[in-house]
């Protein structure tokens, strides 16, 4: 892999993700995640499920990775704002570790987290089939697509709609923001970091955590044709959940094949398979979020 396989696109936002998922370990259990330089608004679920997990990283021997966590968001959080993690280390046996995190603003929680880890051994082993969908070379980048659609869309949105991203993404099925078509709740995108990055196996989870919180929230809204981008529903994480079956390269393409098979009482269902392109299962989501529709 060269950087001349990468878009042409701003290599420094991959810099910058990697500095804002980097937590500082002010010992006693306790870690401050960096803020998002210039952020405004509501705090991305992704970062604080990232620097959370890093920090539960952090209070286990080396040879345990994770494999499972599951995250309450109990609060929105601000951008801006500095994050404190405090670590409970809950168990340490023979082959696993688990680890309690909440994330703090303003000495309030918006995040409670519990990680488990394991030590890796060999076991029986099958898995789904990946959907069969083109290879993201076949298709246009989400960046072109929205480039296209910038002047048609509300000049308030505009700039986040279009601004540099540290992911390349390639939808399978790209998305019309502007219309209310109303489709079945399926959807899957190629997606990778803009540039290659080094080996560190902890900050590939780190930002592959981070990336699930992409796209699988929306997937809810499909059935009923409604957007962001219009104006006509409200949506916001209430829980996400992630299984690590294997380790991958997040600077590889990865397929992240979502689907939401309810919604209902103003919550949404969502459910996400992430595969190599060789068709490995690498990581299983799931997340429930609040939609509710504006009229």
């Amino acid at each position: 892999m060269t950087r001349s396989d990468f878009e042409q696109v701003d290599h420094r936002e991959v810099d910058a993700l990697i500095a804002l998922l980097s937590v500082a370990d002010n010992g006693n259990g306790c870690f401050s995640g960096a803020n998002k330089l210039g952020g405004v608004g509501r705090v991305f679920g992704g970062q604080i499920i990232a620097q959370a997990l890093i920090a539960a990283q952090n209070s286990v021997v080396e040879d345990r990775v994770p494999h499972s966590l599951h995250a309450y968001f109990t609060r929105p959080g601000a951008e801006g704002v500095e994050a404190t993690y405090k670590v409970t280390r809950d168990y340490d046996g023979g082959s696993f570790s688990n680890r309690r995190v909440v994330a703090l603003q303003n000495n309030k929680a918006i995040l409670s987290l519990n990680a488990s880890f394991q030590r890796p051994e060999v076991g029986l082993s099958h898995q789904a089939v990946m959907p069969q969908v083109p290879m993201p070379e076949a298709l246009r980048s989400d960046a072109e697509i929205r480039s296209e659609l910038r002047d048609r869309i509300p000049e308030r949105y505009q700039e986040i709609f279009t601004r540099p991203r540290p992911f390349e993404s390639r939808p399978v099925e790209p998305r019309n923001w502007l219309v209310g078509e109303k489709s079945t709740p399926h959807q899957n995108t190629w997606f990778r970091l803009a540039k290659p990055i080094d080996d560190d196996a902890a900050m590939h989870r780190a930002i592959l955590a981070y990336a699930t919180d992409m796209s699988l929230l929306s997937t809810g809204t499909l059935p009923h044709g409604l957007s962001w981008m219009q104006d006509n529903v409200f949506s916001t994480s209430l829980d996400h959940t992630i299984w690590f079956h294997k380790p991958c390269r997040v600077d590889e393409w990865l397929l992240y094949a979502c689907q939401s098979p309810w919604t209902g009482g103003a919550r949404s269902m969502n459910f996400g398979s992430i595969f190599t392109q060789d068709g490995e299962l690498v990581a299983s989501t799931a997340q429930e979020g609040l939609m509710r529709e504006i009229k």
